[in-house]
């Protein structure tokens, strides 16, 4: 067999409540969403990353870095991304420079 060994996985049943209550709320973006049915999938036994990515249609890695991120910092930073450093973006309106 190929690649990286599965290792088990496992949600804290308050975070699975939280996930399931995500996927039920019409307002998440898909990313999440995402993310939140791969991590749910991993919980649920679909140990074989490689079949959950393609499940999903996602790359393996990312199945690996989303499930990692969950162990390593919690379910918040696997669910969204951090927030970038960088310039804020500027939006100017219309007619207000003087057009």
């Amino acid at each position: 067999m190929r690649g990286r060994k599965p290792s088990k996985f496992k949600l804290k049943s308050k975070d699975k409540t939280f996930l399931h209550k995500l996927l039920r709320n019409g307002q998440t973006p898909i990313r999440v969403a995402r993310r939140a049915q791969i991590l749910l999938g991993r919980d649920r036994g679909q140990h074989r990353v490689v079949s959950l990515g393609e499940t999903f249609e996602q790359d393996p890695a990312t199945i690996w870095r989303i499930c990692e991120r969950y162990r390593k910092f919690g379910l918040q930073a696997a669910l969204y991304d951090a927030e970038r450093s960088g310039r804020p973006p500027v939006f100017f309106q219309k007619g207000a420079e003087g057009d």
